[in-house]
């Protein structure tokens, strides 16, 4: 197929290449001069592609990717289609939707995992949008998901907005099953009786019904840097797990795992707990205990 790229990053810039070495033509643009783009702008983009097009945006969720869609808007033509690739969130796939169809431009919502593994590997796909659209754009996501049979690494969740609720819970789970792998390697690093944490890990990778790819990366981590003294504790949350809190709020639906995920991922950012400073504040008032002055730690 003759598609557009946008947004040449880490992931943008992997999806074209493997696009490319399954046969497709890629017109890459990116708002970066110093990247590898084919063309400078939507416009020099729209002209490039045949019609009916089809423009695949990566870029970073929220206003980038609002922006983008709606300069696309003014660019392209009825029967065009809009795919976004990115951790936008699904009320915003159907507010684009919307304000596309007057105009005769489809779109689709594509949740993508994998990472910067997925041009070896192959990318998980969670597409929203309708049966027709999603069949025009299926030799594009055949070529991005991993081989083999295609519903072990695509599935067309359902209608636009979809797609992101999906990668969306995705995420989240992912939110929880880091946190507890983690959890995990620090309580054996307490145990004198345990010597080596990384074999543990390393040891888990194969046969045990804890072992997954994400195991396996802390594996591989731990192994490059024993002791992670390279790595701050400071997680950042890219907006997908307190979605899913969110909404799991919204659809009475308990999710304390990812919930716990997310709120420790906010505990890392803390230099000095507000929560923490109230708690032995209250064991001094009520039972007297000993209060460590922050003068005392120098």
């Amino acid at each position: 197929m003759h598609i557009g790229l946008i947004g040449l990053g880490k992931m943008g810039g992997n999806m074209a290449q493997r696009l490319r070495q399954d046969g497709h033509q890629v017109v890459g643009y990116d708002r970066n001069p110093a990247s590898p783009r084919d063309v400078d702008s939507l416009e020099a983009l729209t002209a490039a592609l045949s019609t009916p097009r089809v423009v695949w945006v990566m870029v970073p969720s929220g206003e980038p990717t609002r922006a983008t869609v709606a300069s696309l808007g003014e660019v392209l033509e009825a029967g065009d289609i809009i795919i976004d690739g990115g951790n936008s969130r699904y009320t915003d796939d159907q507010a684009h939707a919307a304000a596309l169809a007057p105009k005769g431009i489809r779109y689709l919502d594509a949740g993508v995992s994998g990472g910067i593994w997925g041009l070896k590997e192959g990318y998980g796909l969670m597409v929203g949008g309708s049966d027709a659209d999603v069949e025009r754009a299926m030799p594009i996501f055949d070529t991005l998901r991993p081989p083999g049979p295609r519903e072990d690494g695509f599935v067309h969740a359902g209608p636009v907005g979809a797609g992101h609720f999906a990668k969306m819970v995705h995420n989240g789970i992912e939110y929880a099953l880091m946190t507890a792998y983690a959890e995990g390697y620090e309580v054996l690093g307490a145990e004198d009786l345990i010597k080596d944490p990384q074999a543990v890990y390393q040891a888990w990778t194969n046969g045990t019904v804890v072992r997954s790819w994400l195991q396996q990366l802390l594996a591989k981590a731990l192994k490059e840097d024993p002791d992670l003294k390279e790595i701050s504790g400071y997680t950042e949350d890219s907006g997908e797990g307190r979605w899913t809190v969110e909404e799991a709020i919204r659809l009475r639906v308990p999710v304390p795992s990812i919930a716990a995920a997310l709120f420790a991922r906010f505990l890392s950012r803390q230099d000095d707990s507000p929560t923490m400073k109230a708690v032995a504040a209250l064991r001094n008032q009520f039972g007297g205990h000993a209060v460590k002055r922050i003068s005392e730690s120098g």
